[in-house]
């Protein structure tokens, strides 16, 4: 019987050799594979970052055709530049596939051409050359280009969507065929032990039989045992050894595997689906059914029974790439999964049980979702600040003249009365667009260490009378020094926004929870959540006892004039200007919300250097001086009211409209102890490009900036820089006194 065991060991072995083979094989494809697929995502996010920046260029184009005003061409220009590096790496990224090189090419020429004739129309309007403008529109060029570059961008990204499934599916049968290699050599192993086992009963009868026979060869027959033993032995011991090959490769793969038989139930299945599936010994499929609710890929359509998957594959059907949205009864977060089934047949046909494999694919939608929400929130803020530098200019007029009016009308009660109303709204408008900078992340902060603890119960105080009787404040904060670097100013507000809020969501009444924690976000949270950098921060989280957020409206939470209160009793800014404070203080913001429960606003604020800077002391009331102001202002409203503001606090003026006209008045010897300028002005210089030159001719020069809409001249990372002053419009008359005594007085350098 050696022969046969050896044979039959033999061929067990050559078969889980061919097998491990394959399944190496497979596994190489599918890493391939799975590189591909993050290839082509890659690709995908290149193609939309083209075409946002064509929608920039082009919306940049027409806000200098209709405002003609500088900011524009400067971001047009700013586009331009980032147009060619982004075509260049659109085509490198699409090298692999000749069909789509070529059209890309086809489009870079034409994008290229589409970008040049703006930038033509743009230079004949600066010439105010409207022949020539009524000649180029009249060709429509552009207009075609435009269409024409978008329709090959919709066809480029339709043939990466189209790779990106081929991939993925390929990615997965790759899986399922690996899967059913790694069962089959498990079957192959347990036969193999079967058939050895049963060689061995027969060789141990054999033995017995021999040793009744006779005697004399009891020696030879103990020492044939002895032999066969042996062989046994190591037999089993490979098989052993091969047995937990495949078991550790089974249990070790990150896709949950059940394998059942035709009434459903559970034969098989690795830990993974534990995790996933939350799957147990002895669990049967309606059991597993009844811990979760089940949904279409879409998240709200439930999957009926004759729908689920091991229905569908206990009829017969295998199929792949099946979306579904699991939400289980214990509050544990959803989970998207895509299922894979096969069916398993006996000798005649019929289906006798199927393997089920199913692939976690929550954390790359949510990762998908974030980076459509950030993209989402990026465009409106871009869109929203945009608009903030004339709107600050006119609300600088309108603000400055009525405060001037209610001072003089003190003696006509019913006029200074009308005046105040007109202020009144002038100084809602001025929140507004504050409320849109701090949004868009244009707003200028001026961090210093604050300790957070302190700042937390000082605000608790200001919220009491605010929140009423019927809110309970408590504040539960970790002990031991505990430094933010971040605007105090801006951290009350968001608080005080938050808090509100939260007020609204507790009509009856309720608990409003302060904390704070010393916390560190791991490189495993960074990957999950968008734009967040790994590393340590200060968590604040404000918490209510309310009515709670659905998933739908904590996605559309963050964005400007979003609101579910009625009209009238909220703007919907309150907790975007929040978003835009977090996230230009270089920090993080989560929400946690459950309906009937109540919500959690996370706060994660960098950290300080564990010194806390001292606070800024409360100006007194400004006073004039008589010392000459070079007031440089292209808007005239604006420069004639400040030139008659100034004039009023006891100074001599000077004025210029733009950089150039500044300049040449200095090189012709014009006399002045401050420089004042805007920082978006005409003239082919900024503000800032106009204070260095001026302090290459004068050195020492004092300087006070002044803008509607702060950009990167001045401020860098969210906040000033060094030595820079700035009065951000719209600006009462006490500001400006207070601001030009400061830079006066020692404060106030270009900045360098």
């Amino acid at each position: 019987m050696i022969p046969t065991q050896r044979v039959i060991l033999g061929a067990g072995l050559a078969i889980l050799l061919i097998i491990t083979a394959a399944s190496i094989g497979l596994d190489v494809k599918s890493r391939y594979d799975a590189a591909w697929v993050n290839h082509t995502i890659e690709t995908q996010k290149k193609i939309s970052d083209l075409r946002v920046l064509m929608r920039h260029a082009e919306s940049a184009a027409r806000g200098y055709e209709i405002y003609r005003n500088p900011s524009f061409s400067d971001e047009f220009q700013a586009v331009h530049a980032q147009l060619a590096p982004a075509l260049a790496g659109l085509k490198r990224s699409l090298r692999d596939n000749p069909d789509q090189v070529a059209l890309m090419e086809g489009t870079e020429s034409l994008a290229l051409r589409r970008v040049e004739i703006a930038a033509e129309v743009m230079r004949l309007r600066a010439e105010n050359d409207q022949a020539g403008v009524a000649a180029l529109q009249g060709k429509a060029e552009g207009r075609g280009l435009m269409d024409t570059v978008m329709g090959n961008l919709d066809h480029l990204s339709a043939e990466e969507e189209r790779l990106l499934a081929a991939r993925a599916q390929s990615s997965r049968r790759t899986g399922i065929v690996l899967l059913g290699i790694d069962v089959i050599g498990a079957l192959v192993i347990l036969l193999l032990v079967a058939m050895l086992m049963r060689e061995s009963q027969r060789t141990t009868v054999a033995l017995k039989s021999t040793l009744l026979e006779t005697t004399a060869a009891k020696e030879q027959l103990e020492a044939a045992v002895a032999e066969r033993t042996e062989h046994l032995v190591n037999a089993h011991d490979e098989l052993r050894l091969s047995v937990n090959v495949l078991q550790s490769t089974f249990h070790s793969m990150a896709e949950a595997v059940l394998v059942i038989d035709a009434e459903g139930t559970v034969l098989l299945s690795n830990p993974a689906a534990e995790r996933i599936l939350l799957h147990r010994a002895g669990m049967s499929l309606r059991n597993l059914r009844a811990l979760s609710d089940v949904f279409h890929g879409d998240g709200v359509t439930p999957l009926r029974a004759d729908e689920l998957p091991s229905t569908r594959v206990l009829r017969g059907e295998q199929f792949e790439n099946l979306e579904m949205i699991v939400r289980p009864h214990t509050g544990n977060d959803p989970r998207h999964l895509m299922i894979s089934g096969r069916p398993m047949r006996d000798g005649q046909g019929n289906v006798s049980g199927a393997v089920l494999v199913y692939h976690d694919a929550t954390t790359s939608r949510e990762t998908e979702r974030q980076l459509h929400q950030s993209q989402k929130l990026d465009a409106i803020g871009k869109l929203t600040g945009g608009v903030a530098h004339d709107f600050n200019n006119m609300l600088t007029v309108i603000s400055g003249n009525t405060e001037t009016l209610v001072a003089s009308l003190k003696q006509q009660p019913e006029l200074q009365r009308v005046a105040r109303l007109i202020d009144d709204a002038a100084e809602r408008c001025a929140e507004l667009i504050q409320h849109l900078l701090a949004f868009a992340r244009r707003q200028p902060l001026q961090p210093r260490n604050v300790e957070i603890n302190g700042a937390i119960a000082d605000i608790a105080k200001l919220l009491r009378p605010t929140l009423g009787e019927q809110i309970q404040i408590e504040t539960v904060l970790e002990q031991g020094p505990m430094t933010a670097h971040i605007d105090p100013s801006r951290l009350t507000n968001a608080v005080l926004n938050m808090a509100i809020n939260a007020r609204d969501a507790m009509p009856n009444g309720g608990k409003l929870l302060l904390e704070t924690h010393h916390v560190v976000l791991d490189e495993a949270y960074a990957q999950a959540h968008v734009e967040v950098q790994p590393g340590p921060y200060v968590m604040l989280a404000v918490s209510d006892t309310g009515t709670g957020m659905t998933a739908d409206i904590q996605q559309k939470a963050f964005e400007p004039f979003f609101t579910t209160k009625e009209v009238g009793k909220g703007s919907g800014l309150g907790l975007s200007m929040v978003y835009g404070f977090v996230k230009q203080s270089g920090g993080h913001i989560k929400i946690y919300s459950e309906e009937g429960h109540g919500t959690t606003i996370k706060l994660y604020l960098p950290p300080g250097d564990g010194m806390t800077d001292a606070a800024t002391p409360v100006a007194p009331q400004a006073e004039g001086g008589a010392e000459t102001i070079f007031v440089v202002e292209d808007d005239t409203l604006v420069r004639n009211f400040v030139t008659a503001q100034l004039q009023s606090l006891g100074y001599d003026t000077v004025a210029a409209p733009d950089s150039r006209a500044a300049l040449d008045m200095i090189e012709a010897g014009q006399d002045f102890d401050l420089l004042f300028t805007d920082v978006v002005i005409p003239g082919g210089m900024s503000g800032r490009e106009l204070a260095e030159e001026v302090a290459k001719r004068r050195p020492g020069v004092r300087v006070l900036y002044t803008s509607g809409y702060t950009d990167n001249a001045i401020v860098h990372h969210g906040k000033l820089d060094d030595g820079v002053l700035l009065l951000t419009k719209p600006y009462r008359r006490n500001q400006l006194a207070e601001m030009i005594r400061k830079a006066l007085n020692g404060g106030g350098m270009p900045a360098g």
